[in-house]
């Protein structure tokens, strides 16, 4: 969604639990994206799961945007999860065999190349997520897997095995923010 997060996601996340066939007190754990993303949907997101968790009484765990695409694919070898960004960057992360070998950055092709070479020598190489097509290049060999949202059974999956929080999940920001200040905009001229 572009607009309307904050309208729509209590209706959503409503239906959700109601097709399920359980209710809110059934309800064990809430489990939420932390980004990358856009800044206003992680901040409407997390907000909205931390305080449901908090009025079920429950934990609230976090997971990366990243993470939560790699896992949705089945694929052996390197796994290269890659959300577009702006000016030619790519959020990107890297996993192999299930288990993250980079943290999450924003990253350019060039960069992203230059990282695979330090993580992927042979076997298997899958691209995942809405950038993965942009970066086909990389390898003609790479399976490519270019969704744009994790499978639900993935965010269940990670839900439940994520370790137990010390503290609310945070947003995970990798650029700065696009909004400035008056006199940010009146300096730029």
């Amino acid at each position: 969604m572009t607009r309307g997060h904050q309208e729509r996601l209590a209706p959503l996340v409503r239906d959700a639990v109601a097709r399920s066939g359980l209710q809110f007190n059934d309800l064990r754990r809430v489990g939420v994206t932390v980004g990358p993303g856009s800044f206003t949907g992680l901040r409407v997101g997390l907000s909205f799961a931390k305080t449901l968790a908090l009025a079920l009484g429950i934990e609230c765990v976090g997971f990366s945007s990243l993470s939560a695409l790699a896992v949705t694919v089945k694929a052996q070898g390197v796994i290269v999860a890659v959300i577009p960004s702006r000016q030619d960057q790519f959020f990107v992360q890297m996993f192999s065999d299930g288990a993250a070998v980079t943290a999450p950055d924003l990253l350019t092709q060039t960069e992203i190349a230059a990282r695979l070479a330090e993580v992927w020598t042979s076997g298997g190489l899958t691209l995942v997520g809405p950038g993965a097509e942009a970066l086909q290049a990389l390898s003609l060999n790479a399976q490519m897997s270019p969704s744009v949202y994790p499978s639900a059974q993935a965010l269940l999956a990670l839900t439940r095995s994520a370790s137990r929080p010390l503290s609310p999940p945070r947003p995970l920001y990798l650029r700065a923010p696009d909004a400035r200040t008056m006199a940010e905009r009146q300096a730029l001229g």
